[in-house]
């Protein structure tokens, strides 16, 4: 009977597969699910976007003016997420046929949590293992200056008040993402003398879905409630999220480890394990803070 892998190394994970996989990390990361991926390669860099104006209105046999470009740069870093899963030894214990199963198995294990793990960082610069603020990351969405405080009034007049922030400085909110307990406000509000929803084509899902006139996700990483240390308080994120340019600088790998004490769980070999860790590197850059406005709970 042959096994999946007999030394430490790295596991051949098909392409459908791998696609699969890239494709859901919309589907556990709200930052994903409101901007697309751009293709990057791989380590620190800078992009840049012009601004050069209005057009000139030129009368007849009139002199024509030049135009000024005025550069803004966005920096993109780079940021390596890991996750090491450890189960029996005996899942080696597979035919050839059971290969893309055990793999599949192994990725919807680790998939969600590197899913997260760019919101995290975006809206928060945590170590999502520690809830920590981490050193390589100096900013995140919750750094802007446009803070609304949530009270008790009826939950669009705060998503309306965090509009007219952002388009005050500029930009055009179209993007809202929510954390479930703020989501929940909204979709329990019901027309006057009615029972119609006010918001029936919201959905409770990172899936993008219509909230009053914003493309809406709703997830868990918005306020990072039992994983960020101390607790963010942050209910949602409004704004423009094509400020934020992020993408996958390194695809997911995955490697079987046989040997040693990974990850401080003990010696494989002592407790018949074996260990799965997948790795990807992230980039991503925000162009303005001030496209965005985040919602926070009383005593933030």
């Amino acid at each position: 009977m042959a096994t999946l892998e007999t030394t430490t190394g790295d596991l051949e994970i098909p392409a459908q597969q791998m696609q699969a996989w890239t494709s859901d990390i919309a589907n556990g990361s709200s930052v994903a699910a409101l901007s697309a991926a751009v293709p990057m390669v791989f380590g620190p860099g800078e992009a840049f976007t012009f601004d050069i104006g209005e057009a000139e209105l030129v009368a007849e046999s009139g002199d024509k003016a030049g135009s000024t470009v005025v550069p803004t740069k966005q920096i993109i870093a780079q940021h390596k997420f890991q996750k090491t899963v450890r189960m029996s030894q005996e899942v080696l214990w597979a035919d050839e046929d059971g290969r893309l199963v055990i793999v599949q198995q192994i990725l919807a294990k680790i998939q969600p949590a590197l899913s997260r793990a760019l919101d995290y960082g975006v809206y928060h610069g945590i170590n999502p293992n520690t809830g920590a603020p981490a050193g390589s990351i100096p900013t995140s969405l919750s750094d802007t200056t446009n803070v609304i405080t949530y009270g008790g009034n009826k939950p669009y007049t705060y998503l309306d008040a965090a509009d007219a922030l952002v388009l005050a400085d500029g930009a055009i909110p179209s993007d809202f993402a929510l954390s479930p307990a703020l989501a929940a406000y909204f979709a329990a509000l019901r027309g006057t003398n009615s029972e119609q929803k006010m918001y029936p084509e919201f959905r409770l899902s990172t899936e993008v879905s219509n909230l009053d006139g914003h493309r809406a996700s709703v997830s868990k990483t918005v306020s990072a409630v039992g994983v960020a240390s101390p607790a963010t308080g942050v209910l949602g994120f409004v704004g423009d999220f094509s400020a934020i340019q992020w993408g996958i600088q390194r695809n997911i790998g995955l490697e079987l480890i046989e040997y040693g004490d990974p990850d401080g769980g003990g010696d494989l070999k002592r407790k018949n394990q074996v260990a799965f860790r997948a790795e990807v590197v992230y980039g991503w850059g925000i162009a303005d803070l001030d496209a965005f406005a985040v919602i926070e709970s009383a005593g933030s």
